[in-house]
């Protein structure tokens, strides 16, 4: 098959590809509308989140049998049109489940522990141990929405710290013996923190938003390492000015681009939206550029699931 790269990934699977007879073509400046006239030629595409691929672009694409994400999610693709025209669909959350895992459990121990604050006093010269005594996980519920790949993995981190884990998913039947699955209104009774790792869907859109945040009995802290556009940032903020969120560590914004590669303007100080301005200013609140599952032995795992998939199918 001869393959268009989109996106700069790790060369193995350029050379596992190479290996087993496909002609591979890396172009990562292409536009969308210059790769439509040229999709045509090609088999397949290997593509992270550079642009959305629309009916525009599939009609463009007669021979194409396959489109592979390097990530997790495919919500840049229209995929019930992809399906449509028999076109096989291609993601790789068993590559990045882990490092998502890991970040946020070191967001909310960090949260707990006022990690972020302290270290700034500290080099300011200020040494306060009372004003920045923590809270344990030990005994706190967390609960995790969204118990799929990147869910499972978050609860497996928080085996051994002694909290009870509940989840919440629209699928039935996904608990194990990670986290115990309950009805929305059970864990929004219980939880002392809310872990997001769910796709971006219409259904997860917005849905955090003011009235969300207030179905919850107890104020609890909020960790997204999912996607931005899921939590409502000026309902957030809110929420935080009620005391009713304590912190919140987000890895994603609601802001961002859908290439997820930038944010801010070249110099870094954008007309931002006010409540990212506020969240900014908070020292209960990590900021991280979406780079949960962002790590050196991410980026060979999600390559290598994307080769293996491939080859899977096309061998």
């Amino acid at each position: 098959m001869k393959i268009l790269h989109l996106d700069n990934n790790h060369p193995l699977l350029m050379e596992q590809l190479t290996a087993a007879g496909h002609e591979n073509v890396e172009n990562y400046t292409i536009t969308k509308k210059e790769t439509e006239a040229i999709i045509a030629q090609y088999d397949g595409i290997v593509i992270r989140s550079r642009f959305n691929i629309d009916k525009e672009f599939i009609d463009a694409a007669p021979n194409l049998k396959f489109i592979a994400r390097v990530g997790a999610g495919l919500e840049s693709i229209d995929i019930p049109y992809a399906e449509s025209k028999g076109i096989y669909l291609i993601s790789a959350p068993e590559g990045n489940r882990n490092a998502v895992g890991e970040q946020a459990l070191g967001m909310l121990l960090s949260l707990f522990n006022n990690l972020n604050r302290a270290d700034a006093e500290v080099k300011a010269g200020n040494w306060n141990r009372e004003a920045n005594r923590g809270v344990e996980l030990e005994g706190k519920t967390v609960g995790i929405i969204g118990y799929g790949n990147m869910g499972k993995a978050c609860a497996k981190k928080l085996q051994g710290f002694d909290c009870e884990v509940l989840c919440y998913d629209i699928k039935e039947n996904v608990g194990d013996e990670g986290a115990r699955q309950v009805s929305l209104q059970e864990f929004q009774e219980q939880v002392d923190v809310v872990s997001l790792h769910t796709p971006w869907t219409p259904q997860t859109d917005k849905m955090v938003d003011a009235t969300f945040i207030n179905a919850f009995t107890k104020p609890f802290y909020l960790i997204n390492t999912a996607r931005g556009k899921s939590v409502v940032t000026a309902d957030l903020v809110s929420a935080m000015k009620s005391g009713k969120v304590l912190g919140a560590g987000l890895d994603v914004l609601e802001y961002e681009k859908l290439s997820f590669e930038n944010l801010f303007t070249t110099d870094g100080s954008s007309n931002l939206p006010a409540p990212l301005e506020y969240l900014i200013k908070q020292d209960n609140v990590l900021l991280t550029p979406h780079i949960a599952g962002w790590t050196v032995e991410s980026k060979i795992k999600l390559s290598q699931t994307i080769v293996d998939k491939i080859l899977k199918r096309f061998s």
